[in-house]
């Protein structure tokens, strides 16, 4: 097998193809990542990690709704395989969460953005290196490219924030689709109003806060962890991340 890193885009199956479409987005993620990696704390980090979770959670979802449910079916070792990227995908759930509660002066925050970039990381190196080649070599390109059009129909509607109750798989998080998307995507707009227009600002900030509640009840509902894997699952009303160790200690 080959990894996605070292094939062209003919290779891949040209620019429809969902791998092709895959390693255009790490790229873009890695660069982010360097990008966070040399930028000080503040406004300016703010910018770059909402970029991340702008490319990263659409990424991941349509994914999660398109793609797993395909290799589950080709591959003996499916199952296994998706679920180790599912918990990968989990995981930067929580941590962003985690992050999302702490300030930008807390001693806890440079060790989670550290373990996040690290589980970023891992989660590019085992889908270019492993599950794609072995999807590559199961598929035609044909389908391929049918798989980089859902792929990207997904993408483009798909939540753009953290949800870390919600199933990683169908049916529960094809149900959460429409409404968690919804509530995200007024968000970025409020929030984008906030950040733009002093005048507006407190009541845009207020709307967005009341749509993170709603967001937050709707995740409660049963039926959106429906499909879910024990260890992929994180119990409604369970806190954050318990404080994660410097580097040089235990990951």
């Amino acid at each position: 097998m080959t990894s996605l890193a070292h094939q062209s885009r003919a290779q891949l199956g040209g620019p429809l193809s969902v791998l092709a479409r895959q390693k255009k987005d790490h790229v873009r993620l890695d660069r982010l990542l360097q990008e966070l990696a040399v930028t000080p704390p503040g406004d300016q980090e703010e910018r770059v990690l909402r970029r991340i979770a702008r490319l990263v959670f659409p990424h991941a979802f349509a994914e999660e709704s398109v793609l797993w449910p395909v290799m589950r079916r080709v591959l003996p070792d499916g199952e296994a395989l998706t679920l180790q990227v599912e918990e990968e995908h989990q995981e930067v759930n929580e941590i962003w969460t985690s992050l999302e509660e702490l300030g930008q002066d807390d001693p806890r925050r440079e060790p989670l953005l550290d373990r996040l970039t690290r589980v970023l990381q891992d989660d590019v190196r085992d889908e270019e290196d492993e599950l794609f080649p072995r999807l590559q070599e199961r598929v035609s390109v044909g389908r391929l490219r049918l798989l980089g059009v859902a792929w990207e129909v997904v993408r483009r509607i798909a939540p753009t924030r953290p949800h870390p109750v919600v199933a990683r798989r169908p049916p529960g998080n094809a149900i959460a689709a429409l409404p968690l998307t919804l509530t995200d995507r007024a968000r970025d707009n409020l929030d984008r109003v906030a950040r733009r227009s002093e005048r507006l600002r407190d009541p845009a900030t207020r709307a967005s806060a009341a749509l993170a509640r709603l967001a937050g009840r709707i995740e409660m509902l049963p039926p959106l962890r429906m499909g879910e894997s024990s260890t992929t699952s994180r119990a409604p009303g369970a806190g954050s991340l318990p404080p994660v160790e410097p580097m040089g200690g235990t990951a």
